[in-house]
């Protein structure tokens, strides 16, 4: 089992900054793929970045403003959000796929965090 532990989001005005943070733990033996998405109200859940052994991916509306990164000696993935907009406001879940010792792989979700972009 895995558990994912969220925090950095809040309430910023246009144009500041929130760093999320998502950290796992748990029996991992190792993690390839860590990614952050985001689900506006009414709207369906999107993939905002994600980060591999592949390369980093952006989504095309936060390139440029959103860094994604992550720590592997704490098994943990961040998420940078600069030049914050209204659209922006979402709740931000994050999303990994470790390796377990028992060699198999899994997908897990973070419980979420708001994130609200406004004056």
């Amino acid at each position: 089992q895995v558990q994912l532990v969220e925090s950095g989001g809040g309430l910023v005005q246009p144009g500041g900054s929130l760093r999320l943070s998502c950290a796992a733990s748990g029996s991992i033996f190792s993690i390839d793929v860590m990614g952050w998405y985001r689900q506006a109200p009414g709207k369906e859940r999107e993939l905002v970045a994600r980060i591999s052994s592949g390369g980093h991916y952006y989504a095309d509306s936060v390139k440029g403003r959103f860094t994604i990164s992550r720590d592997n000696a704490k098994n943990t993935v961040y998420l940078q959000m600069n030049s914050l907009k209204t659209e922006d406001t979402a709740v931000y879940y994050c999303n990994v796929v470790p390796t377990m010792y028992s060699g198999r792989s899994y997908e897990y979700w973070g419980q979420g965090t708001q994130v609200t972009v406004s004056s």
